[in-house]
């Protein structure tokens, strides 16, 4: 199998990496004045007058239907089923999808780091101080039955996530204080003293609820009722844990905004759900869904020999994944006494064999993950520069002494699967931490036996953990590979109730405040969150606020690059792979923008793809 397109919809912050040539924003932004965009650092691309984003085709055509099964999920979302209309909650499993039925204040520019530009908003002006946000409304703003959506609609939004929302929506939201609605037009949100840098671009990025539809109803409870919405598409069809469907808004009010001009082509967007990957690519061969994005290697490399695939009614391409890695391994639940010491989780690194796996499993698709940052220049490298060194001094004593040498990357093994080398410095470990053998068993210091279970509700990955059980049982370790359900998996966990479990986070060169879900000691004891490792760190939480603290990006790179020092240093996960490209398949009747949006999580698709009549007539026609 392959990478893990875990990449939930913030991931490690909003921005992306950055790039030359943006002109910044008018200094009178810190006047108060009217603003058509905010980014973190004040940079934006597009002028007050632009018309649509770069990467967009403002001609496609609209019409269609895409199929496709989920590659991405947020909050209480899975990939494998759904049985709620309510996506930001923690209860129940959230409809893929349910996003595009919502306008937003503002959006997301994905050729930028982490521009946002006026869609229910229009402007947006900022208080000297940057704790007092004033947006102005679009006025032709309204929901799908044809009410207004205001700024009642927006404050009651953003107050009802703050305090009902899903636990990582909550959590993003600690300095945001509040939302008000003076009149019709306006938004004023407040946010705390020295609140996050990046807590205003999330703010407005989150999804606006009509305030007169839940006078009578409670948001907090999963729910199959349709909520009214007031973006791009409306719910249709749906058939709990099998498939949903959304039906563009042919008048929808918002269809030819800048942000939106070029997107939301296809009439139809349905997502199928399979339990299994294997039966799910059997049903993209038999054009059951027409979208792939390819995530197991090994079906790439060696299943796309069907009929379809050879004469081209299939298409296949690589394109460019730009956007930081992040981290994807099995994090090491430190909550349970087992794993409290450092020496052994870095044994279990070491039992770890990739290139073995690499080779073997995956066809060489793929490199080696050393650090959440991956495949970005936040990424720590060699000794600390002096800045770093900054950072770190105060420190001393209190982190490893590595900390300050170059990072910890893991092994490389002679690719026999068993390197005794890598073994016997496990196994070193493991002695040094009072592991001991006794019966060919591996015993805790308290005398039980030392036991892992990987959890997991992917059956396709059991291959790539096969291996690695091996060298677990050649240390003394008695592990097992534990599959579950997809809504069992997600309750344990939410619970934390695991030993080791595979999982990806996506990265971002904008980070700030979203580093809390994953890496905060409020995030350990957080139910819900994304701290699987339950890492609970003074100096960790220390170098978070100097990343959130950061005033331009030279400030903010140097900070990720200690934090990525020490981080590494903690020895939480086994680091996995990851890859630079995104590999999709699809039935030929679909054009798309010649490459993805540079900073774009995936490849824009369905939000920039559109159906071409003429492609579809020949598919026809090749039955």
């Amino acid at each position: 199998m392959a990478l893990l397109t875990r990449r939930h919809a913030l991931g490690l912050g909003i921005g992306a990496l950055s790039a030359a040539g943006f002109r910044a924003a008018p200094a009178a932004a810190d006047n108060g004045s009217e603003m058509h965009g905010m980014s973190v650092f004040g940079d934006l691309k597009y002028p007050a007058d632009f018309r649509q984003f770069d990467y967009v085709n403002p001609g496609a055509p609209k019409g269609g239907f895409f199929s496709l099964i989920p590659s991405v999920r947020a909050y209480n979302q899975s990939y494998f089923t759904f049985n709620s209309l309510n996506a930001y909650i923690l209860k129940g499993e959230g409809a893929q999808g349910m996003d595009m039925t919502f306008a937003t204040l503002m959006s997301r520019a994905n050729d930028e780091p982490d521009a946002m530009y006026g869609f229910a908003a229009k402007s947006v002006q900022i208080s000297l101080d940057k704790l007092t946000y004033r947006f102005t409304m679009r006025p032709e703003a309204r929901f799908h039955d044809g009410s207004k959506l205001t700024a009642q609609d927006v404050a009651f939004s953003l107050n009802t996530l703050k305090e009902k929302g899903h636990p990582l929506i909550m959590v993003q939201l600690r300095d945001f204080v509040k939302a008000e609605g003076p009149d019709d037009a306006t938004v004023v949100v407040t946010f705390a003293p020295g609140r996050a840098r990046d807590v205003p671009l999330y703010v407005v990025s989150l999804p606006i609820f009509s305030k007169a539809y839940y006078a009578n109803r409670t948001f907090e409870e999963s729910t199959l009722d349709t909520p009214l919405g007031s973006g791009p598409y409306k719910v249709g069809k749906y058939e709990v844990n099998r498939y949903i469907e959304y039906d563009r808004v042919k008048d929808w009010w918002a269809a030819d905004l800048p942000v939106n001009r070029g997107s939301y082509n296809l009439d139809t967007v349905r997502y199928e759900f399979y339990r299994d990957r294997d039966v799910a690519f059997e049903g993209f061969t038999g054009k059951n869904y027409l979208f792939r994005e390819e995530l197991t290697a090994r079906i790439w490399a060696t299943r796309y020999d069907f009929s379809a695939a050879k004469d081209g009614r299939v298409k296949r391409e690589t394109l460019p994944d730009d956007t930081p890695s992040g981290a994807q391994g099995w994090f090491i639940n430190m909550r349970r006494d087992k794993f409290s010491d450092p020496r052994v989780r870095e044994a279990l690194i070491y039992a770890f064999d990739f290139e073995w796996t690499n080779k073997t499993i995956m066809y060489g698709a793929y490199a080696r993950t050393v650090s959440p940052f991956q495949n970005s220049n936040l990424m720590a490298n060699g000794p600390p520069t002096p800045e770093e060194l900054a950072l770190l001094e105060p420190f001393r004593g209190q982190v490893p002494d590595e900390v300050f040498g170059a990072p910890f990357v893991p092994p490389v093994s002679d690719g026999s699967g068993q390197d005794r080398a890598m073994l016997r410095k496990a196994i070193q470990l493991l002695n040094e931490a009072g592991l001991v053998i006794k019966d060919g068993k591996r015993l805790l210091p308290n005398g039980d036996v030392f036991t892992i279970e990987l959890l997991n509700d992917e059956p396709s990955l059991q291959p790539h953990h096969a291996p690695f059980i091996k060298n677990l049982g050649t240390l003394g370790i008695d592990a097992t590979f534990r599959l579950v359900d997809a809504v069992q998996y997600r309750a344990r966990l939410e619970d934390f109730d695991f030993d080791m479990t595979m999982e990806r986070f996506s990265s971002s060169a904008t980070p700030g405040d979203s580093m809390r879900p994953f890496f905060s000691s409020q995030a350990a004891k957080t139910k819900g969150s994304y701290n699987l490792a339950g890492i609970s760190s003074p100096v960790i939480d220390a170098l978070i606020e100097k990343i959130i603290g950061a005033n331009n990006r030279e400030d903010l790179t140097t900070a990720c690059r200690a934090f990525d020092r020490v981080f590494r240093a903690g020895r939480y996960w086994v680091p996995q792979w990851y890859s630079d490209k995104h590999r999709v398949a699809y039935w030929d009747q679909f054009a798309h923008p010649e490459k993805p949006a540079k900073y774009a999580q995936g490849v824009g698709a369905p939000e920039n793809w559109w159906y071409d009549t003429a492609k579809a007539a020949k598919l026809e026609q090749a039955k």
